[in-house]
């Protein structure tokens, strides 16, 4: 009896598992998705010929990345002759692409230009960071927009109504 309880104590034939064996912490979404995205675009500059080192990618092979995922796309992009150019609501089916949707495109970036710098890439040389790939996003953004007939317009900032009207209003003592 006094060995057993001895065995227990120091942990002899215990079931719980050491820190080796714990499985690593479960990633976010965000993280899991930029995961999957940076191994993406790793594994297409390997495939291109000749293969393409990290280090040697620049703002052009980026833009041929996203050039490349178009064929992925599900978004209808009507061509300015279409029947349906213009028109958010195409009533019928037409032979325009498919291509990658742009707030997809734009998130994209933000996750692999973080990735870039997460893997050892410095800030200065981010091939996503380019103003290339932002004007290429803005040129996407806007042709979507005019093939959908929905001008793309930016959010204005709410202002803090709470403040104005602090401004602008008087208090009065109600009179009894």
């Amino acid at each position: 009896m006094m060995s057993s309880e001895k065995g227990r104590e120091s942990g002899e034939g215990s079931s719980r598992p050491t820190g080796a064996d714990q499985p690593p912490p479960q990633l976010s979404r965000y993280e899991s998705q930029k995961r999957r995205d940076w191994n993406t675009f790793g594994q297409y500059l390997k495939n291109q010929r000749p293969p393409i080192a990290m280090s040697q990618c620049n703002y052009n092979h980026v833009l041929d990345f996203l050039r490349y995922l178009d064929q992925f796309g599900k978004t209808k992009v009507h061509f300015q002759g279409c029947v349906f150019f213009g028109q958010p609501d195409p009533a019928g089916p037409c032979t325009c692409p498919l291509r990658q949707a742009w707030g997809s495109l734009d998130a994209l970036i933000g996750r692999l230009r973080a990735a870039y710098e997460e893997n050892g890439g410095l800030p200065e040389m981010n091939p996503f960071a380019s103003g290339a790939i932002r004007v290429y996003l803005r040129e996407v953004r806007d042709s979507q927009a005019k093939a959908r007939g929905i001008p793309y317009k930016k959010k204005k900032k709410k202002r803090n109504h709470m403040k104005a009207n602090e401004d602008t209003s008087t208090f009065q003592i109600p009179s009894s």
